[in-house]
């Protein structure tokens, strides 16, 4: 009988050593033993760093055990081919193994890489493990080797020079740029000196050839130019090298000239968007959400990035490969994401500890944040979990893979979780860290939200760090926890498709292949989108509801989230899952869904995936069909959690296979309805769904979604445009028959108020481009052609913007709800206490270049004004051109 020790999230484990160091060794009958390496081993391309942590977890029945083995990659370079050894100082005898090549000699285990596993990418992980049988004692290993190079030892760092990105594309006769900065601080100034050291002639140095950096702007990137001759054609090495320093390796190739003019427009603001100088990215190539830092939108600071972002940059970087044939970028964007955003093994440590018949405890969720910390009530049944077992039989780990939704990039609030080094940074870490905000019920606004970390080891915060904000429990634990945004990561499926398609038309599949199989990973845990928040059965009306068993929890849409999380203590383990009850049309992406059930190289590997999103995909276009309005916009969702706490909703509510229609799902405040942005990004996946295949109901709801957008839309001159932009709706849909769809002669939208929002233009272009593609519509195709142009017109030096009045920034001195006798602090000292504000729990941004003029308006001056450069709206616009020059050929 295999024993597991498990806690239920919240619970109080007992006594144990708080683990500082990873190198510290916890042993009980779950021992778990985390190892950390970094070897001196580099490439001279990027000054490479090898290090691999190890996360060894045995579960003990007195006369056996099975030892759980997780490998991650915490260095820069891919790991090719893997040999890990360890020793048992007993009489442990290898039983079985699998997920590699298992061998034993007297003590010592060697265990090889599998076939499948044996490349492991920077931040990436893979799992593997082994029955054993035993007599006496069982101790922990105490040391791994890793390709004979053993683990625990501190980590030595070589200085050298950095660079960012790695690859630069350059037109004929034109410059293009990268960064450089060093990877430690020196004791005195550093001379860098930049030349091209192989290739192509053509290409030169011809600006920053020589840079100093000092004690105190080592860290500062700063800009080479490289410049093509006309006559340049190829692709050349500039090697940046300094005394003491590795070197760092940029290679510059020479891309074909555009064939059109939106072509030409793409290649002109992609190199705007990719340069450096212009601030869209950090020095290890994370995409912030946007180059300002004053900005509060989902994200309440420019500096922090989403997931959302990630797969932006992943999509864009699809539509130059279309366009350059250059696929490098797109790979170098997925393995960006995968190692930055993909909580790895080391941050998520105690999964082997879940238990799928038990995922989570249920707490209530309230509507206002004063309803919080929320109660947990282990009297009300959860469901089971149909997922884990088989996820983890296809992969060989208990890991999620798939991204946390938001980071603060900069480090800003200093609470520094790091991926891979968990719990563990501070305020003296330069990030990024995985953080999260939005905890408390349907009306708590961004204005209203308490940042804190991922992993909360109540180093800030009160006693019980944060957890005490958001759940009462009668005790409380150290803990990791994460929160995936599906709408991101079926859009990275969604763009690796198109790098799919679109590279082999190239006769080049191979380029992107890997990756493709990653996203097709992603696919499969996304399914975790698909369930009841606690699993329980759909048409749930009652928290004493059934639970569900086997996939009659699954309501098959996307949902708002899932997530997960555990203990940091794995003497005393437990982890837990949670889907979401609360599902909006704006999340649903049907493209994705097609991909991942009829495409041959993105159906994931699990047994059930492909049936899971072949019944997805049906129902997402018929909840659009359902929540059409009669004028043609789609109106907010569905919840199988009335109120958040299984409340039975009011008589005559419609409903959608079992589902409970909900004007505004989520949150209130304001109201998920009325942003048009999520009309144009639910209908472009529509669209390219409609345009791949032809389905006759995806055509129906956009026949009439284009015709009532158009129709709010007016198009002008010299930039001139002006989109929906806030919605109100009266009425509900009818009840959803799928034999017979009603016609919501009921259902109303208005549009409010119209904008120049420029990211929601370059969707909707997007969209409109697609549908005119499919349909042959010429009115949408000019609309999407005169939309782009109009926001050509509004090209700055670093990108495409427009004018915005913030008035929603005087909430900068609204009230965050603490509850009375909760106490603490954020890493800077701000106090978190009863009549706290936005501001006072920020007070780094009266530091902000842009803060004074907030500063005077809460004063009583004019609303401020802002030009914002968000990396995802330059995405949305990026995209929309090289679509538009891929179906039309202009």
């Amino acid at each position: 009988m295999r024993v597991r020790r498990k806690l239920p999230p919240g619970a109080s484990p007992p006594p144990r050593r708080r683990r500082w160091r990873r190198l510290a060794i916890a042993a009980s009958a779950a021992l778990a033993v985390p190892f950390a390496l970094h070897g001196g081993l580099n490439s001279s391309a990027q000054a490479a760093e090898f290090g691999c942590e190890v996360d060894y977890t045995a579960n003990d029945w007195g006369s056996g055990f099975t030892a759980n083995v997780t490998l991650r990659n915490t260095g820069t370079s891919a790991i090719d081919g893997w040999t890990l050894t360890y020793s048992y100082t007993g009489n442990q005898q290898l039983q079985q193994g699998w997920s590699g090549q298992w061998s034993q000699s007297g003590q010592n285990i060697t265990v090889r890489n599998a076939a499948w596993n044996g490349t492991i990418a920077p931040g990436a992980s893979t799992g593997f493990g082994a029955n054993f049988s035993y007599s006496g004692s069982n101790e922990a290993p105490t040391s791994f080797a890793v390709n004979g190079t053993t683990c625990g030892e501190e980590p030595v760092e070589d200085p050298s020079v950095i660079a960012s990105p790695t690859s630069v594309a350059l037109t004929p006769g034109e410059t293009g740029t990268f960064g450089l900065r060093l990877s430690n601080q020196p004791d005195s100034n550093v001379t860098v000196s930049v030349s091209r050291t192989s290739g192509d002639t053509g290409i030169t140095v011809s600006g920053g050839s020589s840079l100093t950096f000092t004690p105190a702007n080592w860290d500062v990137p700063q800009t080479v130019t490289l410049s093509a001759s006309a006559s340049a054609a190829s692709s050349a090495v500039i090697t940046a090298s300094a005394p003491g320093h590795e070197p760092a390796t940029v290679t510059a190739t020479v891309r074909t000239t555009a064939d059109s003019e939106y072509e030409e427009r793409f290649l002109e603001l992609y190199d705007k968007v990719m340069d450096p100088a212009n601030g869209y990215f950090s020095p290890e190539g994370i995409p912030y959400h946007a180059v300002e830092t004053l900005i509060v939108e989902a994200p309440d600071h420019g500096h922090e990035t989403t997931s959302e972002a990630y797969s932006y940059l992943i999509w864009l970087q699809a539509v130059y490969g279309k366009i350059t044939g250059d696929w490098q970028p797109f790979n170098d964007a997925w393995a960006t994401m995968e190692q930055y955003m993909i909580p790895g093994a080391g941050d998520q440590p105690t999964n082997s500890f879940y238990d799928p018949s038990s995922p989570a405890t249920y707490a209530p969720e309230h509507p206002q944040p004063s309803g919080y910390p929320s109660a947990l009530d282990g009297n009300v049944a959860v469901g089971q979990d149909p997922l884990a077992n088989e996820l983890s039989s296809t992969y060989g780990t208990d890991n999620i893979y798939g991204m946390h939704w938001l980071q603060d990039v900069d480090n800003v609030y200093g609470f520094g979780n790091e991926p891979g080094n968990m719990c563990a940074g501070g305020p003296q870490s330069d990030g990024p860290s995985f953080i999260n905000t939005f905890q408390r019920g349907e009306q708590e606004s961004v204005w209203e939200t308490v940042p804190h970390p991922s992993c909360d080891d109540y180093d800030y915060g009160g006693p019980n760090g944060f957890l005490d904000l958001f759940i009462d429990d009668d005790g409380y634990a150290e803990q990791w926890r994460y929160t995936n945004a599906p709408d991101a990561d079926a859009r990275a499926v969604q763009a690796a498709y198109w790098a799919k398609e679109w590279a082999a038309e190239q006769g080049n599949a191979s380029a992107v292949a890997a990756t493709v199989e990653k996203a097709a990973r992603m696919g499969d845990y996304l399914r975790y989108a698909m369930f009841d928040k606690y699993f329980k059965q759909i048409g749930c009306s009652s928290p004493s509801c059934p639970a569900g068993t086997g996939k009659n929890s699954a309501h098959y849409l996307l949902s708002w989230y899932y997530a997960w999380g555990g203990a940091t203590d794995s003497s005393a383990g437990w982890a837990w899952r949670i889907g979401s009850s609360h599902t909006h049309f704006g999340y649903q992406n049907p493209m994705a869904a097609w991909v991942l059930s009829t495409d041959s190289d993105l159906i994931p590997d699990s047994p059930s995936a492909d049936q899971d999103w072949g019944t997805s995909l049906q129902r997402q276009v018929e909840f659009y069909r359902w929540l059409q309005s009669a004028e043609g916009g789609i109106a907010g969702g569905a919840t199988n959690s009335w109120g958040g706490d299984y409340s039975t909703p009011p008589s005559g509510t419609p409903t959608f296979y079992g589902m409970y229609y909900d004007e505004a799902p989520v949150y209130h405040d304001p109201e998920s309805n009325t942003w048009f942005g999520f009309q144009a990004w639910s209908m472009q996946r529509l669209a390219e769904y409609y345009y791949s295949t032809g389905d006759q109901m995806a055509g129906e709801v956009l026949d009439k979604w284009v015709d009532w957008a158009l129709s709010e839309t007016t198009i002008g001159s010299n930039g001139d445009f002006a989109i929906p932009s806030t919605l109100s709706w009266t009425g509900a849909p009818d009840t959803w028959n799928a034999a017979n769809p009603g016609a919501n002669n009921n259902l109303h939208v208005t549009v409010e108020s119209t904008s120049q929002d420029v990211g929601v233009a370059g969707s909707f272009a997007n969209t409109l481009a697609f549908y005119a593609a499919a349909s042959g519509d010429t009115e949408a195709q000019a609309a999407a052609k005169g939309l782009l142009d109009a926001m050509w017109f509004h090209m700055d030096d670093i990108g495409i913007a427009t004018t915005e009045v913030r008035e929603d920034y005087e909430r900068f001195d609204d009230e965050v709800y603490i509850p009375a006798g909760f106490s603490g602090t954020m890493p800077n000292g701000d106090q978190i206490q009863p009549g706290a504000t936005f501001e006072s729990l920020r007070t780094f941004y009266h530091d902000d270049p842009n803060w004074q003029k907030v500063e005077d308006y809460l004063n009583g001056g004019p609303a401020p004004e802002f030009e914002y450069h968000r990396f995802w709206a330059q995405s949305d616009i990026l995209v929309a051109m090289g679509v538009y020059a891929d179906l039309f050929g202009e």
